[in-house]
């Protein structure tokens, strides 16, 4: 069974942007669309007195909102099937349970809320350290959003980070039939600055980048043939490298993984970085638990 594509709405002008570019996720995968609103107002107002006839006003607003997304995905591309739903419950515990069976979750990158102004709703912020599948939040330049630069930006983790990102990036880019940009930053140790000769066996902060990229790289370049993928070893933060190198993106794919006695995703400073600042959407991948060999 093909899972859907999960899409957030709201009714925000950021949900509506993430409608549309969902909407053409959803046909490069050839997957559904399933557009879900989620409030606890509505647990609330059931047991409000109401006249025969006559809907709750936050109801009216779900009913709505979910209708009118609906509406803007088919009118973007009538090839698309889309379903709805409204969920009763608060807005990323639902969105987190949906996660659990979707090919990937789209958010936008704000609200409707009172804090339009933060750079980045706290919905979206919690669900991308949470969710169990892939969770892209709609932001950046129009360029970005339009995916004009045929490129899909990868930033290349640890090992324990990477696999299932790595994967995604390459499906990604080979669906659109664009360039992949992996890219591994590095930062040059002290002793190697000071030019410390004391590990001269060691190889360079940079070999070991480069290597490292030949070696995360290399059984998915085979599996992609069609993919062209580019490896770059940069100096510098990893989020300030990804976040300059967004700007000629369609998308940045980086992974999280899940941590023992920790709750949710660790999204660390790049997470972060990239979700309030990058010029493109953000594809946040979780790194699924290895079963150990038996």
């Amino acid at each position: 069974m093909t899972l859907p594509l999960v899409v957030g709405v709201d009714g925000s002008h950021a949900c509506l942007l993430a409608v549309d570019w969902a909407v053409d996720e959803a046909i490069r995968h050839g997957v559904s669309l399933r557009l879900v609103y989620a409030s606890r107002w509505e647990r609330y107002e059931r047991a409000l007195p109401v006249t025969e006839g006559e809907l709750p006003s936050e109801q009216m607003l779900e009913e709505q909102i979910v209708a009118s997304a609906a509406e803007r995905a088919q009118r973007r591309n009538p090839d698309v099937k889309v379903t709805t739903d409204i969920l009763p419950d608060d807005a990323v515990v639902a969105l987190v349970h949906e996660s659990n069976g979707a090919f990937a979750l789209v958010t936008g990158s704000r609200g409707r809320g009172r804090l339009k102004e933060l750079l980045l709703g706290s919905v979206s912020l919690a669900v991308a350290a949470r969710a169990h599948c892939p969770v892209v939040v709609v932001r950046g330049d129009q360029a970005g959003l339009a995916g004009t630069h045929g490129r899909i930006l990868l930033g290349v983790g640890e090992a324990d980070t990477g696999t299932d990102a790595l994967r995604f990036a390459f499906r990604e880019a080979d669906v659109r039939h664009c360039t992949l940009d992996a890219v591994r930053a590095w930062r040059r140790p002290a002793h190697e600055a000071s030019g410390d000769r004391a590990r001269a066996g060691e190889p360079a902060a940079d070999a070991r980048a480069s290597a490292l990229l030949d070696a995360s790289l290399g059984s998915l370049s085979a599996e992609y043939p069609r993919v062209d993928a580019r490896r770059s070893a940069l100096e510098g933060p990893a989020s300030k490298v990804l976040l300059n190198r967004s700007a000629a993106a369609d998308l940045v794919v980086i992974g999280a993984h899940h941590r023992t006695g920790h709750f949710g995703l660790q999204l660390g400073r790049v997470g972060h970085t990239l979700l309030h600042h990058a010029q493109c959407p953000v594809a946040i991948v979780p790194q699924r638990p290895r079963v150990p060999a038996t």
